[in-house]
């Protein structure tokens, strides 16, 4: 099989595609032969050496992939074999094969195409647990959602219109006109304009009721101080802290000292709630996950959702695939395919 192998910490060169022995199944798991691989900005972060908790390099990494049913370990009674599945890897599967726990594999629904299904699990699984899961998002409450046109920030807009929410999203202005079409109500330019003093603006100094941070350091206080009463903070990156294509230990420094503490006598005085959100830690909590999926998937075929896939590279091109995404240039999922 091959496999993208993230050789060392550094940037999109280190990546490089080797053959690796076939995978067979143990009790209880199911070898997928892949034939789409998400790409996520924890990808990056592993390259440059910047995700906690990740395999030891040389290693790797994707934490979602589509494609067909290829062997059933013991013990494990379907799906059929050439069945379209979805699976949920815990690192590993931005390879041709993959082996996962049965109860990670998720059968499609029918005429989802495999490029969608790979788009789903990471982004819409973030985007959910921050939002129903955890903010239990109503209808009329306002949200910020930052980098509106990437995979976490596209889920999240689906699901605010599912739900009836205001929507204020952060993007370069070339991609405004497409968030519009998506639904956002309000477009701000973060290049250009101070976001926070633009949402107050926009909110007569109401504030919104949900913020989604995958910036992190400084971006963080300035959320916090964007909400209205119950209002809640989401902290699921540290974006910010990644500055060029290589580790920098200085920019990583300045970065970590630039995140804010939260007092829990203020929160409780201001009504305000921060949650801080890593899908890797729940992985292996099926509970959790598993539920969510199932939802996501019934969404997904009454049509409330619907994963906007940017582009497709193939594993070859996989460093390409980083710069775009590292470039910001992506507008919904970036996939790899073997």
């Amino acid at each position: 099989m091959k496999a993208v192998v993230i050789t060392k910490k550094g940037g999109p060169q280190v990546l490089q595609v080797q053959e690796k022995p076939d995978l067979q199944p143990k009790a209880g798991e199911i070898l997928v032969d892949v034939k789409f691989a998400g790409i996520n900005f924890a990808d990056i972060m592993v390259r440059m050496g910047l995700y906690e908790g990740a395999p030891p390099l040389p290693t790797t990494v994707g934490y979602e992939v589509s494609g067909y049913v290829a062997a059933l370990g013991e013990g494990v009674e379907g799906p059929a074999l050439g069945t379209p599945v979805l699976a949920m890897t815990r690192f590993f599967g931005q390879a041709s094969q993959v082996v996962v726990p049965a109860a990670n594999v998720l059968t499609l629904p029918e005429g989802m195409p495999l490029e969608e299904a790979a788009a789903l699990p990471v982004t819409y699984l973030t985007a959910y647990h921050m939002l129903i899961y955890l903010g239990n998002l109503r209808k009329g409450e306002r949200v910020l959602v930052h980098g509106a046109a990437g995979g976490v920030g596209s889920a999240a807009v689906q699901l605010c219109k599912w739900k009836g929410a205001e929507i204020f999203g952060t993007a370069s202005a070339h991609k405004h006109d497409k968030l519009r079409e998506e639904g956002v109500h309000y477009c701000i330019d973060y290049r250009s304009q101070d976001y926070a003093k633009e949402v107050m603006k926009l909110t007569h100094g109401k504030g919104v009721h949900h913020v989604l941070d995958p910036l992190g350091g400084k971006d963080l206080k300035k959320g916090y101080e964007l909400l209205a009463p119950t209002g809640r903070l989401y902290s699921f990156g540290a974006s910010t802290i990644v500055t060029g294509l290589k580790f920098n230990l200085f920019s990583v420094v300045k970065g970590l000292l630039s995140f804010p503490r939260f007092h829990a006598m203020k929160l409780m005085r201001a009504n305000r709630g921060v949650f801080g959100v890593n899908l890797g830690e729940l992985w292996d909590d099926a509970d959790i996950l598993r539920g969510q999926m199932d939802e996501l998937l019934k969404l997904y075929e009454e049509g409330q959702i619907k994963p906007v896939v940017d582009s497709i590279f193939t594993f070859d091109q996989a460093s390409e695939a980083h710069l775009h995404i590292q470039n910001r240039k992506n507008v919904g999922k970036v996939l790899l395919t073997p």
